[in-house]
């Protein structure tokens, strides 16, 4: 992917240059737009951003950047270093996020604190280029000159960013003849006189990303997949299947345990208005309609589903679903109905308070995983609308489906001030629920656990790790332990509480009827546990909970169905209820999509080192 290789290749290794084909690093298509156009999305309306994006680690240099700052605001007082990307998890798994800190630490003695924005997160692809298109410098910092390419430099030269660099390998080659500018390592002085020059300069600047971007031209995907398809049509002998194997070997060994995601039931029990909510077997029931609750749902599992898989097929489900909340919003109280009859009627008014959470959540992952703009807008439209409702609700786990919901949204669009106060609040609120009602022998913050237990400290995980605050995050995880302790079987396989009474304090914890959708609660919030953590142990707790249901239970009997799809309704004292439904179908696609999304991003991360 870099000329660089090539000579290496050849003088070094001895390899024969016919056998090396040079094609570079491929980059996404995007439209040359004006520097700021989307600051208003992130927050940061007439600020001049400099950016840097990637996983996070000491070898990007950061500190250089971060040092050259004071020099650059005092000459541009509007600009704001936005630093986006998570820590890189191998470096949290040694030394936990100690990086991070020591640069909050430089920033605060440099006084820099309202001018450098950490966004701690990954973003969709479509996202990250907003990001350089808006962005007027694009800096890479990197301490060591032996790095043969760079994605982020791609991706920021080839958008039209101009682009700030310490002279590694790569930089040198794609930033010659005035496609970018280099400074010494760990230089911050001469990075600053760099950045201040162009920021002083918009037409200098402006020839710097024209000469960018007008070379990426040759690197964009759809030129770089042509060029692969020449090397395939010059092969005239296929390599045997062996060596097409070891290629392959690590992607199976991770995903060979996995069953494959099938639609096919979720398919059948969807019709022109909607997701139905029950099942004989698998057979539809028209005798109890639709709800809010499943359809919402719905939209959790097939946008998620179509940003791991990419299929176009599913978009008509995802527009159905989206529709059947649309219409199910009531306009003049500001709140979703949820049970409709087959019929088509409304069975109600308003309904409850976590049926219009959940819609809320379902919104919020439309928003963040939306195959298109369209549906995108929509779902932001709806989502905005019903939002102002649940902050005079008083449902503990209205208030746990709604943060997720907001986390959702806010992962796009993270400068909406309202929102983030609205999260803050409401995981405050729980956050206070346990603090005044926990106890050392009962951490619990009620006197009775019930359904949908794990939201409450998926919550407190996800709120805790962005807002910041510490002490909520970690009592979230401790929370999370305490939960999957109560609901662990001597023998080691998950328990669930039941719905045959619950988990009363002092008392035993009912063990039938347990359902489908107290387990997917408990693998989306482990597997949100691991990503914020690193910690392992949370990625094999959400694999315990997942095989629940292959077997791993109380009765050592499937619930899922692999060969259509569909999912049981639970396991009671006569064993297991054979129908299908709505919603443990989904607890099921949700928690498997879920963990084929994990384990890919784990894999990516791997290959990176």
């Amino acid at each position: 992917m870099s000329k660089k290789a090539v000579e290496i290749l050849i003088n070094i290794y001895g390899i024969d240059k016919k056998m090396i084909a040079f094609i570079p690093h491929g980059i996404p298509d995007a439209k040359f737009k004006v520097p700021g156009v989307y600051n208003d999305l992130f927050g940061l309306e007439n600020k001049d951003i400099i950016l840097t994006f990637g996983l996070m680690g000491p070898d990007k240099g950061l500190e250089t950047m971060i040092k050259a700052l004071p020099l650059i605001v005092k000459n541009h007082p509007e600009v704001v270093y936005l630093i986006l990307g998570q820590t890189h998890p191998h470096i949290l798994e040694k030394t936990e996020d100690s990086y991070r800190l020591e640069l909050q630490r430089l920033i605060k003695s440099l006084d820099m604190q309202n001018h450098v924005i950490f966004h701690n997160k990954f973003v969709k692809l479509e996202t990250l280029v907003q990001y350089l298109q808006t962005s007027k410098i694009y800096a890479i910092p990197y301490l060591k000159k032996e790095q043969i390419t760079s994605g982020t430099l791609c991706y920021a030269m080839g958008v039209g960013t101009a682009v700030v660099s310490t002279p590694f390998w790569y930089a040198e080659e794609l930033l010659a003849d005035g496609r970018g500018k280099l400074v010494p390592f760990k230089d911050h002085i001469k990075m600053a006189e760099e950045i201040n020059n162009l920021l002083s300069n918009d037409n200098e600047r402006e020839m710097m990303r024209v000469k960018g971007y007008q070379f990426g031209r040759s690197m964009i995907w759809r030129e770089v997949s042509k060029s692969h398809l020449k090397i395939i049509s010059e092969i005239k002998e296929r390599k045997p299947i062996d060596d097409i194997q070891e290629i392959s070997s690590k992607y199976h060994k991770i995903f060979n345990d996995l069953p494959e995601i099938n639609l096919s039931h979720l398919k059948t029990m969807t019709d022109d208005t909607g997701l139905l909510q029950h099942a004989k077997y698998m057979t539809p029931d028209f005798h109890h309609g639709y709800c809010v609750d499943d359809n919402a749902r719905g939209l959790i599992a097939l946008t998620k589903y179509y940003s791991l898989r990419k299929d176009k097929g599913i978009l008509p489900l995802i527009q159905k679903y989206l529709a059947f909340l649309y219409y199910a919003y009531n306009q003049d109280n500001g709140r979703f109905r949820n049970f409709m009859s087959y019929d088509r009627r409304w069975m109600e008014l308003v309904g409850s308070e976590d049926s219009h959470a959940r819609a809320l959540w379902g919104l919020g992952v439309t928003v963040k995983e939306s195959p298109n703009g369209s549906i995108r807008n929509m779902a932001m439209r709806l989502f905005l609308e019903a939002l102002p409702t649940i902050e005079h609700f008083i449902s503990p786990r209205a208030w746990g489906f709604s943060v997720l919901g907001l986390q959702s949204y806010l992962s796009i669009y993270g400068g909406d001030v309202s929102a983030c106060k609205l999260r803050d609040n409401l995981a405050t609120k729980i956050y206070e629920l346990f603090k005044n009602n926990a106890t050392s022998d009962w951490p619990w913050c009620e006197s009775v656990a019930t359904y949908s237990n794990a939201i409450l400290p998926h919550a407190l995980i996800t709120a805790g790790k962005w807002i910041p605050n510490q002490e909520m995050f970690e009592t979230g995880l401790k929370v999370l332990q305490w939960l999957l302790h109560i609901q662990t079987a001597p023998e080691g396989h998950l328990s669930v509480i039941g719905n045959d009474g619950w988990f009363k304090k002092n008392g035993n914890c009912a063990r039938f009827d347990q359902q489908p959708i107290e387990v997917k609660s408990l693998v989306e919030a482990c597997l949100d546990a691991y990503i914020e953590t690193g910690d392992k142990k949370w990625f094999k707790e959400s694999e315990r909970c997942l095989s629940w249901f292959l077997g791993h239970n109380d009765l050592q009997q499937p619930l899922c169905d692999c060969k259509t799809g569909g999912c049981c309704d639970g396991l009671q004292r006569q064993g297991i209820n054979g129908n299908q439904g709505a919603e443990s179908t989904l607890s099921w696609l949700i928690s498997l999509i879920n963990m084929h999304s994990v384990m890919g991003l784990q894999l990516q991360l791997d290959e990176q080192g």
